[in-house]
This record gives structure tokens, sequence and C-alpha cells, in this order.
């Protein structure tokens, strides 16, 4: 009876002991990090404008606001007739500001004499033939035209421009790691991450103002501009 005991006090100290020290902890090496290279590739379309937004105007004044508002009007309603005689959709014509509102008349010693009101009325203006755009400023100055505040050229649909643009910065990409993986003696593996930014086009602008005489189209010139895709791409070497 006092072997059964005894052996099972020293179970019991045993099962004590091992749960005081916890569980035990098995160390392994672990894998070495995975080497890596990062490029940033560069790809660069440019592209002809095929459409420009304008914006064209009349203002008036008189010494009087209906007076003002009326020749207003008139001339308003003469030149959005001729944009329209030019093939542009009611779409493509977009009133954007209507206001009137008095404006002081100083004298030489800068004492105010009297009020005169300014109408002013701008259409916004989307022209979609380039070819016959120089006609159509001219035909918008005939009409009573009297601000144009600048012209803005972009491309109508720039998707595949993006696409390409996009492939081309990979390839570079690709291109100077195979250059880096054969100067240092590695290589190039699969893809681990990559990100991209396609940048905005800065739209094309041109100033034009109207003139007293207009005996030609508006020379007008739409340039060129660029889209640009930056990839940034890390490949596994070995």
């Amino acid at each position: 009876m006092k072997t059964k005991l005894a052996f099972l006090v020293t179970i019991l100290a045993l099962g004590v002991l091992l749960t005081a020290c916890g569980p035990t902890t098995v160390y392994t090496q672990s894998e070495p990090p995975m080497r890596t290279i990062t490029v940033i590739g560069t790809g660069m379309i440019t592209l002809t404008p095929d459409i420009a937004y304008v914006y064209i105007g009349v203002q008036t004044q008189d010494a009087s606001a209906s007076v003002a508002m009326d020749d207003n009007n008139t001339r308003a309603q003469a030149l959005i007739d001729a944009i329209k005689a030019f093939g542009v959709d009611d779409k493509d014509i977009q009133t954007t500001n209507f206001s009137i509102y008095p404006q002081p008349i100083y004298d030489d010693n800068y004492n105010e004499i009297g009020v005169t009101y300014v109408v002013d009325n701008t259409v916004y203006v989307t022209a979609r033939d380039l070819s016959t755009l120089g006609d159509l400023l001219d035909a918008a100055f005939r009409a009573g035209a009297n601000t144009i505040n600048g012209i803005s050229f972009d491309v109508a649909d720039r998707t595949e421009a993006v696409s390409q643009a996009r492939l081309a910065a990979v390839e570079n990409a690709r291109r100077q790691a195979d250059e880096l993986a054969a100067a240092t003696g590695v290589t190039i593996g699969d893809v681990q991450t990559i990100s991209y930014y396609d940048s905005t086009p800065y739209p094309v602008y041109y100033e034009a103002r109207a003139a007293v005489d207009m005996s030609s189209s508006v020379p007008i010139e739409a340039g060129s501009m660029q889209i640009t895709t930056t990839v940034t791409i890390i490949y596994e070497i070995h």
C-alpha cells in the first residue's frame, strides 16, 4: 500500500513539474528572405487633338438695364444660330454664364458721374470638327461675339492610347530589369507586385480675341498632347 502511494505521489509531482515548465518550444531555421529588384518603367504616347472646347460670349452695356439686356439677347441668339449653322448640335452648346450688373462711370477726377449696366451671356461650345474651327470662330465674331476666354484642345477617346502607354511602360520596366540582372549576374523571376499611374494630359490652350477686321478665318493650330503611364514592378531574383 505504501509503495502504490509513493508511486502515485511521484506521478503527481511529475505532472506539476511539467505543468510549471509549460509547453516545449521547438525552434527551426527560418527561410531566407526573398531577394527582389524594383524597377520603374515609363510609357508615353503622343496624340493629335480631335476635339475643342471654347467659351464664346456676348457682352453689352447701356445706361438702361433693359436696353442692354434686349441688345444682348438679340446678339446672343444670332451667335447661337451662327454656331448651329456650322453643324454644332444642341447638346454641344451650353449656357455657362448670364449676368447683369451695374458698373459705375467715373470722370477724370474719379468722381462717380453715372452708371452703365453690363450684360454677359457666355456659351460653352464643343467643336468636334477641328477643320472648320477657324471658320466657326470667324462666324461667331461676325454674329456679335466679342469675348472668347480661350480654347482647349483634347482627345475625345483616350482608351486605346492609354492601353498603348501602359504596355510601353511595362516593356520599359522589364527591359531595365533584364539589363540590371545581366549586369549583376542574377536571374529575373516572377512579378511580385505591380502598380501604375496614368497621367492626365493637360489640354492645349489657344487664346483668341475679337478683332475689328475679320477678313479671313481665325488661324488655329491644335498641336499635340501626350499621355504618360508610369509602372512600378517588383521582380523576384535568383
